[in-house]
């Protein structure tokens, strides 16, 4: 009786020592977000944030378990919304495991998201926001390691001035911050050139354009600047070939994707597009990067996908060494806010570092030419330039 009284007791220990461990494992569990439209017609791009983050946290799960410590991805859908942005940034920062957030796609999402995750002292590393307000407001926990549109703007002008000679542009944006503010960067640069901006127009518009085009064949522009995203760009540009409007066509990063040629289709031959992120081929370091991610996925990586990874990158060399110079112990949210900033990470897309605002030291602009009406274009030419005031 008193052997069975023995083993019932030490059964009772050892099932509550197992419970202790397990709940020690899963006071280790950190979790990094990536969050981005993952529905709707931006998908493709929120998409390639959410595929590129997965690689480089599942290539990094073996060491970290190594120092005891389990990483998942926690991808967040966004829907390019900012109200679902920030019931989705609300969310995230009410669960203690997330340390880091890799997002999102549009600035006019990402700037009312990050008030929360700056109030929460939740560190967000972003792919793709280009508009100067997510680092200028010089929130500690936010950072980009794309380009920034008040030089992605004027690299576009100074191609289409320079470059291409044109004289009389016509400015159309999706009244968005990123497009209208890469759009309006785009004409200051050109003024400045000589150019003429015969209009600078703003529409939400995304099926019917005749109205606008009307006011093409009035003014008869050289080149043609969009200032927004693939899904309405594919569209204007279609109907603008269907007129018989032959000007150039011009656009930023946003259109940086194969749904755009999916959408204009033949009328997507001869557009030129800026980009913020580069084709895997400008990288030497991308072809293992594109290899794992057609196998992992069976698809190939576009625009944000390179971006995205070393993102993520970032906030896992700044968690790792913290965890690696501190005896095992996690950082708190501000404690790895203070570690990314001070990052010098080796990435896919080239060294990345930051300024006093969370700003890359260099980014690249590349401009592309979609030849012949396949994704993704070819670079035409490449810019490296440092941030305004860096």
């Amino acid at each position: 009786m008193q052997s069975m009284k023995t083993t019932l007791s030490f059964a009772i220990y050892a099932l509550s020592a197992a419970t202790v461990v397990s709940a020690a494992a899963q006071d280790k569990i950190v979790k990094i977000a990536t969050v981005s439209p993952l529905s709707g017609p931006q998908a493709s791009l929120g998409e390639m944030i959410k595929l590129g983050a997965q690689i480089a946290i599942e290539s990094q799960q073996p060491a970290f378990a190594g120092l005891g410590l389990k990483i998942e991805i926690l991808p967040q859908d966004d829907q390019a919304s900012p109200d679902v942005g920030v019931a989705v940034a609300k969310r995230l920062v009410n669960d203690k495991d997330v340390l880091g957030v890799v997002g999102h796609l549009n600035s006019g999402v990402a700037i009312p998201a990050s008030e929360v995750y700056k109030d929460h002292n939740l560190v967000m590393v972003s792919p793709a926001n280009t508009n100067p307000k997510i680092t200028d407001r010089q929130y500690l926990c936010v950072n980009r390691v794309c380009g920034r549109d008040d030089v992605q703007g004027p690299v576009g002008a100074e191609f289409a001035v320079g470059d291409l000679k044109a004289k009389n542009i016509f400015v159309i944006n999706d009244k968005t911050a990123y497009g209208q503010g890469v759009a309006e960067a785009f004409r200051k640069k050109a003024e400045e050139m000589g150019a003429k901006i015969a209009v600078f127009i703003g529409t939400e518009e995304r099926a019917n354009f005749q109205p606008i085009i009307l006011q093409m064949k009035v003014h008869k522009p050289d080149l043609i600047y969009f200032g927004g995203i693939y899904d309405q760009g594919g569209v204007l540009i279609k109907q603008i070939r269907e007129k018989g409007i032959t000007a150039t066509f011009l656009g930023p990063d946003a259109l940086d994707s194969s749904e755009f040629v999916h959408i204009a289709q033949e009328a997507s031959k001869g557009v030129y597009y800026t980009t913020v992120a580069g084709p895997v081929e400008k990288y030497p370091a991308a072809a293992e990067f594109a290899k794992r991610f057609q196998e992992r996925f069976g698809k190939k990586p576009e625009s944000y996908a390179l971006y995205s990874h070393d993102a993520a990158g970032v906030i896992l060399e700044a968690l790792r060494a913290f965890v690696k110079t501190n005896n095992g112990k996690i950082p708190s949210r501000e404690e790895l806010c203070h570690a990314v900033r001070a990052v010098a990470y080796e990435g896919i897309t080239g060294t990345i570092e930051f300024n006093s605002k969370g700003d890359r030291q260099k980014s690249a602009y590349h401009v592309m030419l979609i030849k012949e009406g396949a994704y993704p274009g070819t670079v035409i030419k490449t810019i490296t330039a440092a941030p305004p005031g860096n």
